[in-house]
């Protein structure tokens, strides 16, 4: 009995350790590089929604930008339909609060929808434009 509790419990924590990697790999594939927004941005392959606050907008954005507080997306996605089969990267200061914004549009039947990795610090670190 206890060799079966062992390899018990020794199963639950190797499913559990593949859960983890898999999960893992399914984030990776939702989040994009600031030089890879950039160039999507630029090339008019993407739209960037940027979800800060509007004091945060206000001091710097990214250009093209469109700006939706993430407090007010669920009231606003009908700006947004028109990229519902589009690909949109979300955008925030570090990368947390637009992470939040692409599980919403992702519920609400967006289908191309990324991350941008460390928001606009890391869009800062490397060296792209804002505008005020």
């Amino acid at each position: 009995m206890r060799n079966f509790l062992k390899y018990c419990r020794l199963s639950f924590i190797i499913s559990l350790l593949s859960c983890n990697v898999v999960k893992a790999d399914t984030d990776t594939l939702e989040l994009i590089s600031p030089q890879e927004a950039s160039a999507l941005s630029i090339e008019k392959k993407a739209i960037i929604l940027d979800v800060r606050e509007d004091n945060e907008w206000n001091a710097a954005h990214i250009p093209g930008a469109i700006h939706i507080p993430l407090a007010q997306i669920n009231n606003r996605l009908s700006e947004l339909q028109s990229y519902k089969n589009s690909a949109v990267i979300t955008q925030c200061r570090s990368g947390a609060r637009s992470a939040k914004a692409l599980d919403i549009l992702k519920s609400a039947g967006f289908t191309q929808v990324k991350n941008m990795e460390g928001g606009l610090i890391a869009w800062n670190k490397a060296g792209l434009k804002t505008e005020q």
